[in-house]
């Protein structure tokens, strides 16, 4: 598959948060079967404002380094 540079893919701290962030921003942020079951979204980088790219990006770091 091709990567798409207008995409990336978050790590969320768990499914609970994936679905609301899923119904919440339906037009900046989808997920695709590849992703199903596991706790990260893919966001459209057009589209999304920066404060809660910025916002996603923190938390992914932080769930990451919590461990």
């Amino acid at each position: 598959k091709v990567p798409n540079l207008g995409v990336v893919a978050v790590h969320v701290s768990d499914l609970g948060e994936k679905e609301f962030l899923l119904d919440a921003h339906p037009d900046m942020i989808f997920t695709e079967p590849h992703y199903d079951g596991y706790p990260a979204i893919l966001v459209r980088l057009e589209v999304i404002d920066e404060t809660l790219l910025t916002q996603l990006l923190t938390n992914a770091w932080r769930y990451r380094t919590a461990g």
